[in-house]
């Protein structure tokens, strides 16, 4: 095993490889319930041809690789589970073009999404990228490596469909380029009108390549964005209200949120609507269009507009939102996890239900999330369950809840977001057999000695 060790120095210098104890401790485990599992070893790469040799050297020696962003996924996507190298993409953090009049972005594989955030408000103002409702360290390799979610994904699809173009090291060590950037100097498509390579590498949880490169589409930043939260207390609504307003076309994003704590949000669910325009006009334009959209609801006392008071307006403006984290801290012991489907909107009242059942089964405290996708066309449900840390039968309890709500979430058609590797075991009995075969190909060809991130999405 010192033979390695030696070798990982000789790739990227013996500052930026470690196997002592106390660093491993911290690449065993995420912020969720995954048991804990320590790598042998933790290498920082500067570039790709250094992630290539690291591969190769793994290839020849059959040894585990799982390539990290920053480890905030909660579901233990990068818990080493047997062992091996953690690739710890943090040194390659540049963002190498903006095409502002094409309206894309080329970063490295390591780049967080507080750090484009940044560099698009500095130079160029006018234009923006989705954003999660996650930490700023969070990558954006990672996030469309699991389908994530953003802001903005209410007009525009998941944050997988914002890419333009990928530079993959693939399981072998070769280096690959996936849409038009493979063919021209240019990242703006990654896919029409070639074949789209790029779903190859999307959605696999790192187990068929390495991310060096992403290429993102941007956005027009809006001189204006404000936010209303229409608020009702009958789940049964909620799908009626959501249609109604993504069909007017005129809002930016669209969340629904339940919670029993604070107790003023208790037993209610709140409609958070986010319009965007040029000018004052046109907000007040979209938001007169809204209230006249949802005035039966108010009329029939069904529903209505909560007032935000100004001291409260900068938590619901923030992005990423802080309160999603805060969740973690309502029980006291810093923990949460969530589980959830992509489904249908008009299951809503269902997956309310069975939310709040089963915090009341396994005495754990809830949140109750969706965000609407694509003007409405799927919703994508999160369902949280907060833990103290210090507490392992708490932590148990919201195990077996969110297993439970994974096995309901699927019994009624939905499909896994960001799943665990008991999810996708739960996802694969349910896959039909030809789906599971041309899965296993692909991950046999693209990876023959079954060393990237092993237990996810393991086919048998």
């Amino acid at each position: 095993m010192d033979r390695i060790l030696t070798a990982l120095q000789e790739i990227v210098g013996e500052r930026y490889v470690s196997n002592q104890p106390e660093e491993l401790w911290f690449y065993s485990r995420d912020p969720g319930l995954t048991h804990p599992q320590p790598p042998d070893y933790v290498v920082v790469p500067k570039t790709p041809e250094q992630v290539q040799r690291i591969v190769q050297l793994a290839n020849e020696n059959k040894v585990a690789v799982v390539p990290m962003g920053n480890g905030m996924a909660l579901t233990g996507l990068v818990v080493p589970r047997r062992g091996g190298i953690v690739i710890d993409m943090k040194r390659m953090n540049r963002i190498l073009e903006v095409n502002e009049k094409a309206r894309y972005v080329v970063v490295e594989g390591g780049t967080s999404q507080g750090m484009l955030k940044a560099h698009l408000e500095r130079h160029y103002p006018h234009l923006r990228h989705s954003i999660p409702d996650a930490p700023p360290v969070t990558t954006i390799a990672a996030n469309v490596a699991l389908h994530g979610q953003g802001r903005l994904t209410q007009q525009y699809g998941f944050n997988s469909d914002m890419v333009t173009g990928l530079e993959v090291v693939l399981p072998t060590g070769e280096i690959c380029h996936i849409g038009s950037c493979c063919m021209s100097p240019y990242w703006f498509s990654k896919g029409p009108t070639m074949p789209d390579l790029s779903g190859l590498f999307l959605g696999w949880l790192g187990t068929t390549g390495i991310f060096t490169k992403v290429g993102l589409k941007l956005y027009p930043r809006k001189k204006f964005r404000d936010v209303d939260v229409f608020v009702t207390d009958r789940d049964d609504l909620v799908h009626d209200i959501v249609l109604k307003v993504t069909h007017t076309e005129m809002i930016e994003d669209l969340t629904i949120w339940f919670q029993p704590k604070p107790l003023m949000f208790k037993g209610n669910n709140h409609i958070t609507i986010y319009t965007t325009g040029d000018t004052e006009e046109e907000i007040e334009f979209k938001r007169r269009l809204l209230w006249k959209t949802l005035q039966e609801y108010i009329d029939s006392k069904d529903g209505g507009f909560m007032s935000i008071v100004p001291a409260m307006k900068p938590t619901f403006m923030e992005m990423p939102q802080r309160g999603i984290a805060a969740f973690a801290d309502v029980p006291k012991g810093g923990g949460f996890e969530y589980s959830g489907p992509i489904t249908l909107i008009e299951q809503f009242p269902l997956f309310a239900r069975k939310i709040k059942e089963l915090g009341a089964k396994y005495q754990v405290v809830y949140a109750g999330t969706a965000r609407v996708i694509d003007v409405g066309h799927v919703m994508m449900m999160g369902i949280s369950y907060a833990f103290n840390r210090a507490d392992p039968d708490m932590m148990e309890r919201a195990r077996r809840a969110l297993h439970e709500a994974a096995e309901y979430s699927m019994e009624l058609g939905g499909i896994p977001w960001k799943p665990n590797v008991e999810e996708q075991k739960l996802a694969m009995e349910k896959i039909e057999p030809n789906t599971l075969k041309l899965m296993k190909m692909v991950k046999d060809n693209l990876d023959p000695n079954g060393i990237m991130n092993p237990g996810n999405w393991e086919v048998r």
